[in-house]
């Protein structure tokens, strides 16, 4: 099959399903490794916001959607010339990729006979259940049952590390102007590292908060992980919350690469999560992956 991945997580999925040489089309965004750069086509951009500020970013996509404008372009031409077979969008964050109406208007459009897969997952169950989803609309149900029955295994084997032990609270803050308490798969994902998820939405949006409220929650872990930033940009952004958790260890985490894309790296963020929390039930997790900020 031809496949167009528009958005990350679904990319991360295509290669963990061992297909991507099937991948036809990617977005501005997606991590591939050198070697396959060159033979992937870009069909959706967007605006580099390396260099603003969080509360630059915040603005600018406020911005956008109060003027009805997509923060993403999808190059209609590109995708036609590609001709896929399937395109994997979503319609769960307008922030984070194209709507998949706006997809599946442009199909018709073009005339493409490409089938539209939407990937909407709000738990971290429903995110496994996407992986199976890719996996039978690209003709590979086995590979994907496979790879969920891999990572539902490495989910277990943390739950028996960490069970009985104490669940310190954990809070969670997914962006830092304004601070938003995270919704989504990560309050899964700090339960299943053996923590207690406060001030957080569990399997829905994430949404703005107040430094003050989420100090309420009397979290005695701070996870600072905010979208669109691996480890360097998640430290330089904990050490602004740091002054407001005075009595709580603040951590900065991968965030792109292990909280806010829905795909199998999740549950490598879940192992992160534990070595936070129980680091001497647990391996400890590779560089790169967690720093303590304070």
């Amino acid at each position: 099959m031809r496949l167009v991945s528009l958005l990350p997580s679904a990319t991360e999925i295509v290669y963990a399903l061992g297909l991507a040489e099937d991948l036809v089309g990617v977005t501005f965004e997606c991590e591939l490794p050198a070697a396959d750069r060159a033979g992937k086509t870009v069909v959706v951009g967007g605006r580099d916001t390396r260099g603003m500020s969080p509360g630059e970013i915040d603005a600018y996509v406020k911005g956008q959607l109060a003027a009805g404008a997509d923060l993403y372009i999808l190059h209609a031409g590109a995708l036609a010339g590609l001709d896929p077979d399937l395109i994997l969008t979503q319609d769960l964050c307008r922030v984070c990729a194209l709507p998949a109406g706006r997809v599946a208007d442009a199909v018709d459009h073009l005339g493409c006979r490409a089938d539209v897969l939407s990937l909407d997952p709000y738990t971290l169950e429903e995110v496994l259940g996407t992986i199976l989803a890719v996996g039978a609309a690209a003709h590979v149900p086995d590979r994907a049952e496979a790879l969920v029955d891999g990572l539902r295994a490495r989910l277990a084997g943390v739950s028996a590390a960490v069970a009985g032990r104490a669940r310190r609270r954990v809070a969670v803050v997914e962006w830092v102007d304004p601070p938003f308490g995270a919704g989504h798969w990560i309050p899964d994902q700090v339960r299943a590292a053996g923590g207690k998820p406060v001030a957080t939405h569990p399997g829905a949006r994430s949404t703005p908060t107040t430094w003050a409220a989420l100090r309420a929650a009397a979290p005695e872990v701070v996870l600072v992980t905010p979208c669109g930033f691996h480890l360097d940009g998640a430290a330089e952004q904990a050490a602004a919350v740091v002054p407001h958790f005075p009595d709580a260890e603040v951590w900065a985490v991968d965030a792109d690469g292990l909280i806010v894309r829905a795909g199998p790296r999740l549950v490598d963020g879940v192992e992160a999560i534990a070595g936070i929390l129980h680091p001497d039930a647990v391996p400890a997790p590779p560089a790169g992956s967690i720093r303590r900020v304070a």
